[in-house]
């Protein structure tokens, strides 16, 4: 995993880190506290965390529910099973027929059952049923119920959320993995960028140096009769000019510094000292690879790895999609209760039972609807499998465009060193031939230019072979 290169590194710059002086930081420090700081990087390690509590929810979804649901009601009316009293007639066991019969009113004279003005036999005997006896006081009812929901099938949905929450946490860690990659570019630019502007600015003092020194021999030359008026004018004019660019890089050193403690989240006013801009300048003669397996760069990227993993989750989002057209089972239990219960004739006390069931959904007849949102969800993984083709293309020209820039920065590395030595030579040779005579003014101040021209373009060379490798390293996914 990435995570161990990353502790890796944190623990190395924090011994480089201890073991310098306090105010010395070197690369690794630097890039240890950019990570440390870094306000982008704390969101994105905010939104691994965010997506680890999201695959554990969908992981819930496997386990049994269990909820409770209550509330109390007030009604205006009590419940009564009958409008008034209510007659109900009576039966006499008969011993003759074995059976029970209606205690009816009979004609004295036949013995048969008389009816009455409806239609319907008069019974000699009835059973009185008073309303109030039925009739129960639900003015105050407290209802609950606590149950528990098992999925059984859910046409898939959960196997897929789970995978997608799985996936969406990968994603967050490739993505800080990216980010983490960014900001060591911009540690690494804002590190050489002061180092540079350190290298030029003793550059520049040096030039200053020479043409100060060079005014200090015209101005005698001048006073001997040797040197003319013009003479002393150019050198002082180029002094001038050069003390103006000395400020101006000073300026800018200043700056830089500023902006390399904002990157690594340091106070700007912070002082501290560079390790490598004291160094002396290395030799960059290694080689550049023209050739990458291409396959390995592309499972280092973790841009490229996100957008993978992106294909994963719009086909698992298209199987959720196709669980809705599927059915559904669920096994349900609860324990409901109430006051006053159905239980024991309405007493006001509470009392409940359990009940066990299977739920069944299947989706029937929606006009196309789930069809088209699974289509529309397939249609969302080609989508995303061509922006990994894409991008897997732009990387590969990615890495031949760092890798071709690499290697011509070594080239023109290698070229200022030559000339660098040339412009030495020809700046002893200028000097020499001015103190004996054979030279003029403006050969040397040619000379001395040449020679700053030189060492400008060495420093730039330098630094740019810094920036390319560490460009061409974030495009093989090899950083850290």
């Amino acid at each position: 995993m990435r995570y161990s290169s990353f502790i890796t590194l944190l623990i190395a710059a924090a011994g480089i880190a201890s073991a310098q002086s306090p105010g010395t930081v070197s690369l690794d420090s630097c890039r240890s506290m950019a990570i440390t700081s870094n306000r982008q990087l704390m969101v994105s390690r905010a939104k691994i965390q965010q997506a680890e509590y999201q695959k554990k929810e969908a992981f819930a979804a496997y386990l049994p529910a269990i909820d409770f649901n209550g509330g109390y009601t007030y009604n205006q009316r009590e419940l009564s099973i009958f409008d008034s009293d209510q007659l109900l007639p009576t039966k006499t066991f008969n011993l003759e027929k074995q059976q029970y019969e209606f205690n009816l009113v009979t004609n004295p004279m036949t013995g048969e059952p008389i009816k009455g003005p409806d239609g319907q036999y008069i019974p000699s005997t009835v059973a009185l049923i008073p309303k109030e006896a039925m009739t129960y006081d639900i003015h105050n009812v407290f209802f609950g119920a606590i149950t528990l929901t098992q999925p059984i099938f859910m046409g898939g949905k959960i196997v897929a959320m789970n995978r997608i929450t799985r996936d969406a946490e990968l994603v967050a860690r490739e993505m800080h993995n990216s980010e983490v990659e960014n900001v060591i570019y911009a540690v690494d630019a804002a590190y050489w960028q002061v180092v540079s502007l350190k290298a030029k600015y003793e550059l520049a003092s040096h030039f200053v140096e020479l043409l100060d020194s060079l005014s200090h021999d015209v101005h005698l030359m001048f006073d001997q009769g040797v040197a003319t008026r013009s003479d002393v004018l150019s050198v002082d004019v180029k002094l001038n000019a050069a003390q103006v660019d000395l400020t101006k890089v000073e300026n800018g050193l200043v700056l830089s510094r500023m902006a390399l403690a904002q990157v690594c989240g340091l106070p700007v006013n912070e002082v501290f000292t560079l390790a490598d801009e004291d160094q002396s300048r290395p030799q960059l003669t290694a080689e550049v690879a023209r050739t990458y397996d291409m396959e390995e760069v592309y499972s280092r990227r973790p841009d490229l790895e996100a957008l993978r993993l992106g294909v994963g989750i719009m086909g698992q989002k298209k199987k959720v999609a196709l669980s809705d057209m599927l059915p559904k089972v669920a096994l349900v239990g609860a324990y409901s209760f109430s006051n006053p219960n159905l239980y024991d004739g309405f007493k006001k006390n509470f009392k409940g039972a359990f009940s066990v069931g299977v739920a069944v959904s299947i989706p029937i007849w929606h006009w196309g609807g789930n069809y088209n949102k699974y289509r529309a969800a397939a249609v969302d993984e080609t989508i995303m499998q061509l922006q990994l083709d894409d991008a897997r293309t732009l990387v590969d020209l990615q890495v031949k465009q760092a890798s071709f820039k690499t290697s011509e920065a070594y080239k023109t590395y290698n070229t200022t060193c030559a000339n660098l030595e040339k412009a030495d030579e020809n700046l002893r040779c200028a000097d020499l031939a001015f103190r004996e005579g054979v030279a003029t003014t403006d050969n040397v101040l040619e000379a001395q230019t040449a020679w700053l021209k030189a060492h400008s373009e060495q420093i730039d060379a330098m630094i740019d072979v810094r920036l390319c490798n560490v460009y061409l390293s974030k495009c093989l996914g090899t950083l850290y």
